[in-house]
């Protein structure tokens, strides 16, 4: 995944803030040092001397002069490893400081991106994602089928909620692993408390550590923050909008729960019709049945969704009751 210029330069800016942060650290590091040993300064001073003397003659044709300034280095800084001993501070102290020893702090080696600039990149995808403290909890690794029977049977599908929800479960992985080679959107519905948010969540966290940016939203939030973007001078909300066609996924949740009207179903359409111009994915997920949302949100929508998302309908009791009742009786 690419990132856009504005994440580029986001993550550029932690590394220009480590970089001076750090000299500043080494500066007051100098400062103590020449306060408690004066002769560090001077012998300082005479290597830069010695540099600018034997740069003079390297111009003037002397082969040996940079042999002889790396031994009157060498034999100067050996001197201020003693001192600095002697002072009582370790003989690196004076080295410049890096958060990332491997780039020195810059985010690339060889014009290659580091491992840290990686694990930067994912964080700020957690961060701008809105899910940074619940996907810990919710993810493919806590996923369990332990909640769905055999015994609640759906009349209409003739399927039972633990087959659902494990052919549900196997297209949301389908969906991670072929990701990055097909264009594809999921619509979960059902009743509340099935598992729609918290399957879409382990997407969501499996996409962000391939470092896929992801952004969710309650629908509430999102026809708000498109709302602003669109009336009010909301510089937040503004900086969001493009995120919210332009990210690599797009998660929409409780459709249906927010306040429906004129505007926030053109928005529906505008969001979807937009993301699939620009094969984006999106999962949509609410608790309203295919009819009322073919009523709610108008019949051009309806078809946009019904035409280009794969529909998975999921069934059982409410998982959190269930949660409840069961750790009552292990307790």
């Amino acid at each position: 995944m690419a990132l856009n210029n504005s994440q580029y330069d986001t993550i550029i800016r932690t590394y220009e803030q480590k970089q001076l942060h750090n000299r500043n650290i080494l500066d007051k590091r100098y400062e103590t040092v020449y306060n408690k040993i004066p002769e560090m300064n001077e012998i300082n001073q005479k290597i830069s001397y010695l540099s600018v003397k034997q740069a003079r003659k390297l111009l003037e044709g002397d082969e040996h002069a940079l042999m002889e300034l790396k031994a009157q280095i060498r034999e100067l800084s050996n001197q201020k490893v003693v001192l600095l001993a002697n002072a009582g501070f370790p003989a690196n102290y004076l080295e410049p400081v890096y958060d990332c020893p491997d780039c020195k702090d810059t985010g690339y080696i060889d014009n290659q991106k580091c491992h840290c600039f990686q694990k930067a990149v994912i964080d700020l995808l957690y961060t701008q994602s809105n899910l940074k403290s619940i996907l810990q909890k919710e993810n493919f690794d806590t996923f369990s089928f332990r909640y769905y029977s055999e015994n609640h049977v759906d009349p209409k599908t003739g399927r039972s909620s633990l087959a659902t929800m494990q052919k549900a479960y196997q297209t949301a992985r389908d969906f991670v692993d072929t990701f990055s080679k097909e264009f594809r959107n999921l619509f979960l519905y059902g009743d509340t408390g099935v598992g729609k948010t918290f399957l879409s969540n382990c997407i969501a966290k499996e996409l962000i550590d391939r470092s896929y940016s992801v952004i969710y939203f309650s629908a509430f939030e999102l026809f708000d923050t498109l709302a602003k973007s669109r009336f009010g001078k909301d510089d937040a909300a503004d900086q969001m909008y493009e995120h919210i066609f332009d990210c690599d996924l797009l998660i929409i949740d409780d459709l249906g729960t927010e306040l429906a009207n004129t505007l926030t179903t053109s928005q529906l359409f505008l969001c979807v019709n937009e993301r699939l111009s620009r094969r984006k994915s999106t999962i949509i997920s609410t608790n309203l049945s295919v009819e009322t949302m073919r009523h709610t949100y108008s019949e051009r929508t309806f078809s946009r969704i019904t035409s280009n998302y794969t529909m998975l309908k999921l069934t059982g009791d409410d998982i959190r009751i269930k949660k409840k009742l069961m750790n009552r009786e292990e307790n």
